[in-house]
This record gives structure tokens, sequence and C-alpha cells, in this order.
């Protein structure tokens, strides 16, 4: 595959998936034909949002997006995943923690913001910290599920879950009690909406035994956004076969519905090499991995075997092992890759 490289500075950050823009009102207010929403680096949500834009002319710029999300301003951190649903674009925190833990708060988060809101003046953002809410939803799913997983691992957990559960009590956090000790941190990277509303997960960890990616479906994340909120339910996980190498892991790195009603993903390492990542002391298998582009679709009914999802291979991206966002639009892929101080957007 043939890629053309448009290289991007934004606040000095690297970027984390790629979304259509659908507002043809945000399109207009910056002269662009078409464009992509990216969300940055590890700071709160309302600080790492950015447009990478196609002017009427052709050339390429990117925005950042002054955004504020009023009393949640600088309590978020790690945003990795967006989505469309309703009219609204939803961010969504990594649930995770830093590569050699413990897992953090501020990255259990959803956001959620109108598009056309971005045209004029600071973008309000919604935020709901879920306090591990998510994290105890789908751990008991992954449990429920007939899918056999990978262990997480002596120092995984007791870097990301021992550690946490000791940090909580001694300061004595409500959200312990949604902690247990045999569960597995999770790396939520990836998400797309389902045309029932629910929404797909994409996780980088946990993976299962056989080190395929994982994604669970969520139901009833708008309901936390209600004055009165109601918490997500998972409603069952499954597994993506045939696209991961014998003997690699692989975890999602992007996700996006696609017109005949499947989805594409891009599937990758389950943590960045030579950054003191504790997943990979434990698993190294899932370090030098490189990035595939790959489709699946949902079966329509739910039985023990309908958990493993069959893959195919839509484009192998080596060398890259970094990609984080995918979109398909007009029949070409675009993809953003993980850079240190820059933007990568390549364009097929």
């Amino acid at each position: 595959m043939n890629l053309r490289l448009v290289e991007f500075v934004v606040a000095g950050n690297e970027a984390s998936d790629l979304l259509p823009v659908r507002s043809s009102a945000l399109l207009r207010s910056y002269g662009a034909r078409r464009g992509f929403w990216t969300v940055l680096d590890e700071g709160p949500v309302e600080r790492c949002l950015a447009l990478l834009l196609e002017l009427d002319d052709g050339s390429w710029t990117a925005r950042h997006v002054t955004a504020d999300a009023g009393a949640e301003n600088g309590r978020t951190e790690d945003g990795e995943a967006l989505a469309h649903h309703d009219g609204w674009v939803y961010v969504f925190g990594s649930h995770f923690g830093s590569k050699a833990g413990p897992l953090r708060p501020r990255r259990a988060f959803v956001a959620r913001f109108r598009e056309d809101d971005a045209a004029a003046g600071p973008l309000p953002v919604h935020v709901v910290r879920n306090r591990f809410r998510l994290h105890r939803a789908v751990n008991d799913a992954l449990a429920a599920s007939p899918l056999t997983l990978l262990p997480a691992g002596e120092r995984v957990r007791d870097r990301f879950i021992v550690e946490t559960l000791a940090r909580g009590t001694s300061r004595a956090k409500s959200w312990v009690s949604r902690l247990a000790p045999d569960d597995l941190p999770l790396n939520v990277e990836a998400a797309a909406f389902t045309p029932e509303g629910t929404v797909l997960l994409g996780l980088r960890f946990p993976v299962t035994e056989a080190g395929e990616p994982i994604l669970v479906e969520v139901s009833g994340v708008p309901g936390m956004f209600a004055a009165d909120p109601v918490w997500p339910r998972a409603l069952g996980a499954y597994a993506v076969t045939g696209v991961t190498p014998p003997g690699e892991l692989t975890g999602f790195r992007a996700m996006v519905p696609t017109p005949d009603g499947g989805y594409a993903a891009v599937i990758g390492s389950i943590d960045a090499l030579g950054k003191g990542s504790v997943l990979l002391d434990d698993h190294p298998g899932g370090g030098a991995v490189t990035s595939r582009h790959v489709r699946f679709r949902l079966p329509e009914g739910r039985t023990d075997d309908s958990c493993r999802l069959k893959g195919e291979l839509a484009a192998d991206l080596a060398p890259f092992h970094h990609v984080e966002g995918l979109a398909e639009l007009d029949g070409r892929p675009f993809y953003v890759t993980d850079e240190d101080h820059r933007v990568a957007l390549w364009v097929g």
C-alpha cells in the first residue's frame, strides 16, 4: 500500500484516534472540505482535542481546539478513543494507568460534545468520571465470558491492581469497592457505536490466551450524562480470530463502523517498547508487533460460539508499530501514528 505522509505540530503532542468531522458548519468555519478529530497525548481532555483539516485549496492544517469542561477542567487524562453517536462526539479515557502502574481514576472517564459547537467560541465538553464503574462492569463481563484470557502476570497484578487497591484504601476512596484482587487492568484504545446504540470498546489489554484482541459491548453510555446518571452495563465480550500472527499478542488500537454494517480496526502491540512497560516485562510477545488493518462483523445471534468473531486482513501496515487511529473515507484509508512531538497522518 502506498501512503502519503502529512505532518503537523499540534501543541507539541502526539495523537490518538481519528474521527471524520460530520458537521458541515464546522468545516465551513475553517474553509475545509474534510477533516478529522484527534485527541492528543495524556493531558486533560479539554486541552487535548484537535482538528486535522484538508482546506478547500487542498492543503492540510491542524487546529488545537479551545474547550471547556467546567467543573471537570483538569480532572481527566489520557483520552484514547473517539466515536460518533446520535449527534455527539464521545471521548473515552483509557481507564488504564502509567506503564508501570497503578490504575489512575483520572483516566476512567467518558466525555462528549457537539461538533457544531466547535465552530465558534470555546467548545463545551461534558465530562463524566465513572470512578471505576466501567472497569467493574467490563471485568465482570470478561469473567462471565467463555473466552480464555491471558493471565495478567504477577508484576502486572501487583502494580496495577494490588497497588491501586492499597492506595485507594489508604485514602479512604469509595471506588475501592469496585476493584477486586483478581481483576485485569483494562486499557481502552478503540470505540465504535452499534446501530442499536451500544458501544464496542476495543481493548489493548487484556487479550485472549492465544493473543487475540478483545472487544466488550456496553449499553447505556448516554445515560451517564443524565442529571441522575444511570451507569453502563457490559453485555458481553468478543475476540477477533484469525488476524494475530502466531506467537504474538495483539490488542485493539482503533476501530470504526463500515458502510456494510461491519467494523474495521487496527490491531497492534499491547504496549510500546522501550518505555518501562510492566505489561511487556510479563508478556514480551506483545511488544515487537507491527500494526494490521483488519475487518470483522458482529454475529446476528448470541451463543457461546458467537463470542469468537472471524477477522480478515485488509492491510498489513508493517513496518509501522504505532498506528493509533483509522478512518475510511471515500474508499480511502487514513491512519494516524503515535510520533514523538508531532502528529503524522498517512493518506491512502
